[in-house]
């Protein structure tokens, strides 16, 4: 099993009893037994675990658990729920409802304290920096909570101010996930080929994103840079005299939630509204290479006749080059029904496992597309789509890079939106021309003359190297200095259980020992006395020190969970 790091065993060895305490309550005790994360619970804490209503009942779902565990486990679980809900290549679709619905149950902090905050990271009292401000939050958050003010010029912004000790108590807890995730990789078989580890990194970098609100501000105000020409696009200006590390200041956004324009049909233009929604995510996708990566109808602000306000850049993607154009190449191959390609792809990502069975993942794909060739495109539902295609994924065990699912999920989302916004609204004639353009790009000549220069170099680099190398080992060889050097992978487990077992043995052997020497002095006779403590006494503090050494062994034992 991974080894927990010292430090981190130190400091954080009760959190780790509360979070197996919290797992094994909303009956998660067989992943805590298989991880071997009951050694690290006391034995009256194990004795006193009590399942939870939610685990007691039959009806409840592994996601309505889950996400109860995570929500009664704090911030840190509460984001990487919230994460998860993203991945549905991932988890199953009724486990991503369950987890989607956790929202930030927490209590706002001491509005002093925020106030002290905000004077502390400005250098300047809040009647100086503000000519409002509210006294109370309106929004409140495990990473923060949000003010209305007004600043001295009379704009109306939004003062976003980070929970104190949020930042400790998260980095405490991504040690712990960090360790957890290398141990289910290692004991729990069917989680390995999800690459537990990696999901942490990644999810380390979100959260990382997302406490800094420097990160997000900057985000934020690149936004506003790339669509300062569009007059209905509105993007949060951020006020940088105002904006720190733990203080974020913006703009005031108005504009009613999108869900919520059906009521006022008159004073929207809703086949314009689809189309420059459309358009804004495309620019995001293709030229930007940058991507608001939560679309949910709170972070989308409409106002008449047709302006889209977006907010909250603290979850964003970003689309590489080469990302963008297997992405192309993946929707292309779809459209025209080339499963094929889909898998190839798919392949090159690193998605699919050497050994995975690719022509049964081009059958269960072209069975999909099938199912929906020929269906006009309004009677499309895509969030359905993608269901159907992550299930596929998962099914393959198919692990797509975050990144990837992000703009899938993105697309499918705003496509689904505009679809009802404009039935007609046509996504093929307004996506080809950027598919077009990006594929035009990938053959343009220079680029290909580039690319063809840098591999050139590359071969060119080989074949100057290739004889001094080849001179160097056979002259290796001849002198007998060859050397095969053979790493091994995977062992270092059975090699800890052989010095584990090999130590209770010698362990058990001095306790034998000491048995039989204690009862060997006791059979001494009564008269015999080594410094005028008679032999026996000797003899029974034998067997009370070899009872408290069998009772240690024992517990060792029972600590591991390998009692059979």
């Amino acid at each position: 099993m991974p080894t927990l790091p010292l430090a981190t065993g130190v400091r954080s060895l009760n959190r780790l009893q509360q979070i197996a305490r919290v797992l094994a309550r909303h009956g998660f005790g067989h992943i805590i037994e298989r991880m071997n994360l009951g050694r690290y619970l006391p034995i009256s804490k194990i004795l006193r675990v009590e399942l939870s209503p939610e685990a007691l009942s039959v009806q409840a779902s592994v996601g309505r658990r889950l996400a109860a565990a995570c929500a009664e486990l704090g911030p840190t679980f509460v984001k990487l729920a919230q994460v998860f809900s993203t991945r549905p290549d991932l988890l199953p679709n009724d486990v991503i409802t369950e987890l989607r619905a956790l929202q930030d149950h927490v209590p706002p902090f001491d509005h002093a304290a925020a106030l002290a905050i905000i004077e502390e990271e400005t250098g300047a009292p809040i009647a100086e920096s503000f000519a409002e401000f509210a006294d109370s939050p309106f929004a409140c958050g495990s990473i923060g909570q949000v003010y209305h003010a007004r600043t001295r010029d009379g704009h109306a912004v939004v003062v976003k101010v980070k929970r104190p000790g949020i930042d400790a108590a998260i980095r405490q807890d991504l040690q712990l996930l960090k360790w957890m995730a290398a141990a289910a990789a290692e004991w729990v078989p069917e989680l390995a080929h999800f690459k537990p580890p990696q999901i942490i990194d990644e999810f380390e970098q979100v959260l990382t994103h997302e406490l800094d609100f420097i990160s997000e501000a900057s985000a934020t105000s690149r936004f506003e840079e790339a669509f300062a020409d569009l007059d209905y696009a509105v993007i949060p200006h951020v006020y940088w005299e105002l904006t720190t590390p733990r203080v974020l200041t913006l703009a005031l956004v108005s504009g009613h939630n999108i869900d919520a324009i059906a009521n006022d049909e008159a004073a929207i233009d809703r086949h314009l509204l689809a189309r420059r929604l459309v358009n804004l995510y495309l620019t995001q996708f293709f030229d930007m290479r940058l991507f608001h990566a939560d679309p949910h109808p709170g972070n989308i602000l409409i106002s008449p006749p047709a302006r889209v306000g977006l907010i909250d850049f603290g979850q964003i993607g970003t689309l590489s080059e080469d990302t963008a154009g297997q992405l192309v190449i993946m929707i292309v191959a779809m459209v025209y029904r080339e499963p094929g390609i889909v898998v190839d792809v798919l392949s090159d990502l690193g998605a699919v496992e050497p050994d995975a069975d690719t022509a049964a993942i081009a059958r269960s794909l072209r069975q999909l597309l099938d199912k929906y060739h020929g269906l006009p495109l309004k009677r499309l539902d895509l969030g359905n789509i993608f269901q159907e295609i992550t299930a596929v994924m998962r099914s393959h065990n198919v692990t797509l890079p975050r990144e990837m699912v992000l703009v899938l999920k993105t697309i499918t989302t705003i496509a689904g939106v505009a679809l009802q916004l404009d039935p007609g609204l046509d996504l093929v004639a307004i996506l080809s021309p950027r598919l077009k353009g990006l594929i035009a790009g990938r053959l343009n000549p220079m680029r290909l003359l580039r690319a063809g220069g840098v591999g050139a170099w590359h071969i060119f680099s080989i074949l100057r190297t290739a004889p001094g190398q080849l001179r160097t080992a056979l002259r290796q060889v001849s002198r007998g200095k060859w050397q095969v050097h053979i790493r091994h992978e995977n062992l270092e487990h059975l090699t800890k259980e052989m010095d584990r077992s090999s130590n209770r043995v010698a362990f058990a052997l001095v306790i034998a020992a000491i048995i039989v020497g204690s009862s060997v002095v006791i059979s001494a006779g009564a008269q015999a006395q080594v410094m005028n403590i008679p032999i026996q006494w000797i003899g029974i503090g034998g067997y009370l020190f070899a009872g408290i050494l069998g009772i240690r062994l024992l517990w060792a034992i029972f600590r591991s969970g390998r009692l059979s």
